[in-house]
């Protein structure tokens, strides 16, 4: 995974957007996004439309984004079936909360956020067990293209057509709106830069009492034998995919 700041994805196009929420809130804000029009043409780099926010989601002012392989199998269409474009694509990284929809009541406009793409809704019989990565209802489904709420997209050209939105969060653009259950409030003096890997990393490593584990370690030896002391379970043996491995370096 590369990390890069959204003035790297967008050059000094981030300074055209307003940092004021007062004169934002409530508004359609044009901003600059990375859009994917179609499986393996490059992205494009323009004005999109972003709505506010409405029930139960916010608006997020993405600073710091990250690329993981998951945006680039959805940007190569490896699965027809989940191809939907024109799209934004993104989905770890961290930001500043611009404005809040109806009934958010644990974020509010200045506060630090990460994306999170598996989301908790709180009420079903997965998120009232330990897994919660497993929520009906904001469970991972790159095939999903709107928003839980109300079926609609909250991205638009500038003549009104829709954009589609990913994994809950959309991440490659200046501005975007999350469902509240899929942003996770931060320490205020943590470094957004470092931030965005919270996004993926701590969705997928949670480890339980009885799980078998496979570690793999890159110069961390020290860290990698401090978690195996951790872990009561014998770690078992796992194959190495060779075309993962290559990507990884």
């Amino acid at each position: 995974m590369a990390e890069m700041g959204s003035e790297t994805i967008f050059n000094s196009a981030i300074n055209g957007c307003s940092s004021n929420t007062e004169d934002t809130a409530g508004k359609v804000i044009t901003c600059k996004a990375a859009v994917a029009y179609g499986p393996g043409q490059a992205l494009v780099v323009e004005d999109v439309l972003v709505a506010p926010p409405q029930k139960s989601e916010v608006r997020v002012k993405i600073l710091y984004t990250s690329i993981c392989h998951t945006d680039l199998s959805a940007l190569k269409g490896e699965n027809e079936a989940r191809n939907v474009f024109p799209r934004i694509l993104g989905h770890e990284a961290s930001g500043v909360v611009e404005s809040v929809g109806e009934g958010v009541r644990d974020l509010k406009a200045g506060d630090k956020v990460v994306a999170v793409f598996n989301g908790e809704c709180g009420s079903c019989k997965y998120c009232e067990s330990t897994k919660t990565n497993l929520c009906e209802k904001f469970r991972v489904d790159p095939g999903r293209s709107v928003m839980v709420g109300d079926g609609k997209c909250r991205f638009s050209t500038k003549d009104g057509k829709p954009i589609y939105h990913f994994l809950n969060t959309s991440t490659f653009s200046q501005y975007t709106v999350i469902n509240s259950a899929c942003v996770a409030k931060i320490d205020p003096i943590a470094p957004l830069k470092n931030m965005t890997l919270l996004s993926c990393g701590v969705s997928s490593a949670k480890i339980h009492q009885e799980a078998v584990t496979s570690i793999f370690r890159r110069s961390l030896r020290n860290s990698s034998k401090k978690l195996r002391s951790e872990i009561p379970e014998e770690p078992q043996n796992s194959s190495i995919n060779q075309r993962k491995k290559q990507i990884g370096k």
